[in-house]
């Protein structure tokens, strides 16, 4: 009888921590859409909801965030800096921010290119200059393979194979068990002082800029969807640019590349440097003592970039 008492106890026990989490879960998701609404305009792709934000005129100019991210990381300071002589399109990647995962788990980055390729076709995008940052350059490197654009910029970004292992959080939530059990837990329970820190580690050697966090929305970021999203990306993203990595020969266009020797995320020497010998038309622009986010830290390089990338591509 007593067992029987302790097992009733424990089963109790746990279903009251599952509702307590669902609770908490709900809660806290709802507070992130509530203080950090939709920004853009949504279009549609077979069925697919993609949330995108523009702003300017001139020459196309498609934005494509890194891991962990949304379209704020370019409205915090960047886009602002470029609508004088661009039409600026920042999107949210699949499952990201406010654009629908794609369908059947899907996180490779040559559908994300197709479905971010058709959606901003919708409102008359043909020929742009598309940037991406950290794996949104895989990104917009997966869709000049598919369809030539004008040029492209990639700032610190993943484009070959890398040694060693990803961290034990993308390990472990590699399998459907890991994610389930996990990812609800670490979306209820994982603090924004731990997001913060962890924003300061991305940043470092420099300083994350005052009230970035705050922009970006760490509450967004935590959410199960986008959170399961980043995971399936993150851990499929090395064999697919060792696929990738045998077309980039073909990639006959402008591509100019910004990134800093300082960069822990996405080390120089295993990324870019070596990309340079297999892109025709490259150019590296090296950033001595700068970590992984120059965009925000270095931006006047970014800028020159991309309007180094606009000249070359004859649309300035």
């Amino acid at each position: 009888m007593t067992h029987k008492i302790l097992a009733a106890s424990a089963a109790l026990i746990g279903f009251g921590l599952i509702a307590a989490t669902n609770g908490r879960l709900s809660a806290r998701e709802q507070a992130a859409v509530q203080s950090h609404p939709p920004t853009g305009q949504f279009v549609t792709v077979e069925g697919v909801q993609v949330h995108l934000q523009v702003a300017g005129a001139g020459p196309d100019l498609v934005l494509i965030h890194g891991a962990n991210g949304n379209l704020r990381e370019f409205t915090f300071a960047l886009m602002d800096q470029l609508t004088d002589r661009y039409r600026v399109i920042a999107v949210d990647r699949p499952g990201l921010g406010y654009s629908d995962p794609l369908p059947d788990n899907g996180a490779s980055v040559q559908d994300q290119a197709r479905l971010l390729r058709q959606a901003v076709a919708q409102i008359g995008v043909q020929n742009p200059i598309v940037l991406g940052q950290s794996y949104g350059g895989a990104v917009a490197l997966a869709w000049a393979l598919q369809a030539r654009p004008a040029a492209l910029v990639l700032v610190s970004s993943p484009s070959l194979p890398w040694p060693g292992e990803l961290d034990a959080w993308y390990r472990i939530t590699a399998t459907p068990l890991g994610r389930a059990t996990l990812v609800p837990l670490a979306s209820a329970f994982v603090s924004h002082s731990f997001v913060r820190r962890t924003i300061d580690r991305v940043f470092a050697p420099q300083t994350t800029p005052p009230g970035y966090a705050d922009h970006l929305g760490i509450g967004l970021t935590l959410r199960r969807e986008s959170m399961a999203a980043n995971i399936m990306q993150i851990n499929t993203l090395r064999p697919q640019v060792e696929v990738m990595q045998h077309d980039y020969p073909q990639l006959d266009l402008p591509i100019e590349l910004v990134h800093g020797d300082a960069d822990t995320i996405v080390p120089l020497h295993i990324h870019s440097a070596p990309l340079m010998a297999l892109i025709p038309q490259g150019h590296l622009t090296v950033l001595p003592g700068v970590g992984h986010m120059p965009h925000h830290t270095h931006p006047g390089a970014v800028i020159a970039a991309i309007d180094r990338a606009a000249t070359r591509a004859g649309l300035r």
